[in-house]
């Protein structure tokens, strides 16, 4: 079996709109949260959002037609995949049907969807757009991307809700490790901070509905309400490392071991004793070889919501064992960032590799209050340095969907 690297990175965020700025808005506990600013929300329970700033797609050579015919979360999609292969230097090293594109959405174009349906029902269906269903379906950011690199290998977007693109990292990191190909561009994006899924979100009691952006997401804190939308996109290089290593590359981190399950529950909430959770991570520790005698860093899924906090405190303990749990150090960057729908997973194991890289967890801000069902080390508030050697990013996603991650730093590839 092939060994797999992360060798570039590219990140939209509501705390940056590169990695450079990403990180070193995470390290210093930087909030993204604001009021929301795309529509009025004075009809609205929910107020606050984490959004994107200044998002300029041209700035990542997203051209003017492109732009016409694409949804914003595919635009986030492309501008992240754009940094992402500038930083690796891949183009050129590999040949088009060895290079794969997995990018992933949990909803797809819901900005294009209500647009779209305005038009219909208020001007009829001769206005409707005919770009509009390949601007809305959930897997033109993948085939975007594709065009634009001429990837003909492996293609396969994911739709696991929240845990989508910590699936399209882990199927691509496998797709690699069994050599369906060489590299793959794999991550997800997000762009649903509009009328209709705030409040749809709202009325099924998911959302904060607190106005103030620092009591709003709350990751672990026992005043935990709900969640905040978040927006954006992270890509990940992938490549297999010999191939990596013949051409130069800079290695961030290998990715190690990747578990997928279902809680098979219910269609929102976690399983109460979080046996699918709890088993994906240990699925993941298991494939990157045990977790034993490495210095571990869990970037967790952290929602803020009642019962996800809880149940992946359980999940976590179930999967290492409670001494070795106590131990760990975790964070959510949610807390900073909020709920990036399907961009979440990759943008959170962007966050797991460079805290590799950096030797640096970022921190839980706000987590003033620790809930007594959440008794773990998560790292409140402030940024901590930490010789790791391993990360996990941990993703759960309704309908059940467990997804998790595992990386070796790269000091540790040849032990």
């Amino acid at each position: 079996m092939n060994r797999v690297v992360v060798t570039g990175l590219g990140v939209i965020s509501p705390v940056g709109n590169n990695v450079k700025d990403f990180w070193s808005s995470l390290a210093a506990g930087k909030c993204g949260i604001a009021p929301i600013t795309r529509f009025d929300t004075a009809d609205f329970k929910a107020k606050v959002a984490a959004e994107v700033k200044d998002f300029d797609p041209a700035a990542y050579e997203i051209d003017k037609t492109t732009i016409r015919r694409t949804d914003l979360y595919a635009q986030y999609a492309l501008a992240a995949a754009h940094q992402a292969v500038e930083d690796s230097g891949i183009m050129g090293t590999v040949a088009p049907e060895r290079l794969g594109v997995y990018v992933g959405s949990g909803i797809g174009g819901m900005q294009t969807f209500v647009n779209e349906t305005e038009k219909i029902l208020t001007r009829g269906p001769g206005r409707v757009s005919p770009f509009f269903i390949p601007m809305m379906i959930g897997n033109i950011a993948t085939g975007n991307i594709a065009i634009r690199y001429n990837a003909q290998g492996p293609s396969l977007p994911v739709v696991t809700a929240c845990a989508t693109s910590t699936n399209t990292v882990g199927e691509a990191f496998h797709a690699i490790r069994y050599g369906y190909a060489d590299a793959i561009l794999a991550g997800g994006a997000e762009a649903t901070i509009v009328p209709l899924a705030v409040a749809g979100f709202s009325n099924m009691k998911a959302l904060s509905l607190s106005e103030d952006p620092n009591a709003a997401s709350l990751p672990f804190d026992a005043r935990r309400h709900g969640f905040v939308m978040g927006e954006g996109a992270g890509v990940l290089v992938l490549e297999e490392y010999e191939h990596a290593v013949r051409r130069g590359a800079r290695i961030y981190a290998e990715v190690a071991g990747y578990g997928n399950t279902n809680d098979a529950y219910h269609i929102t909430a976690p399983h109460p004793e979080a046996v699918g959770g709890a088993r994906a991570i240990a699925l993941a520790f298991e494939e990157a070889g045990g977790f034993e005698n490495e210095t571990v860093y869990i970037n967790a899924h952290g929602t803020g919501t009642p019962l996800n906090d809880a149940s992946e405190t359980i999940a976590i303990k179930k999967a290492m064992g409670e001494e070795a749990a106590r131990r760990v150090l975790i964070s959510s960057t949610k807390s900073m960032t909020g709920h990036m729908l399907g961009a979440a997973g990759a943008v959170e194991a962007i966050a797991s590799v460079l805290a590799l890289e950096d030797g640096l967890v970022p921190p839980t801000i706000n987590l003033n209050e620790p809930d007594p069902a959440c008794d773990l080390d998560y790292v409140p508030n402030v940024a901590r340095q930490a010789r790791l050697t391993m990360a996990a990013s941990v993703s759960l996603g309704f309908g059940g969907h467990n997804g998790a991650l595992v990386f070796r730093s790269k000091e540790g590839i040849n032990r």
